[in-house]
């Protein structure tokens, strides 16, 4: 757990589970048959997907970033997961 502070009051929560929708929406902006993905997130969450090995290292000019295979696959998944619709 880490803590953010917001505004005038201190929020623990579970950087784990802010990596896993981090790494689900990424899956939106995915362009080159998924292999790449603008990154506009979170520095912070970028490098621990980076850490953790599902994406390139964020610290880079481009102003997009590669997914390895298991990262773009997990985005995928993680995506479908947590937005797709039921049928």
């Amino acid at each position: 757990m880490i803590y953010v502070n917001t505004k005038d009051q201190d929020m623990e929560y579970d950087k784990d589970k802010v990596d896993e929708l981090v790494l689900a929406l990424l899956y939106l902006t995915t362009h080159e048959q998924g292999t790449r993905a603008w990154k506009g997130m979170d520095w912070a969450a970028m490098n621990r997907l980076y850490e953790k090995g599902y994406i390139g290292n964020p610290k880079s000019k481009a102003k997009s970033v590669m997914l390895t295979q298991e990262g773009a696959q997990l985005s995928e998944e993680l995506f479908k997961k947590h937005f797709g619709l039921s049928s």
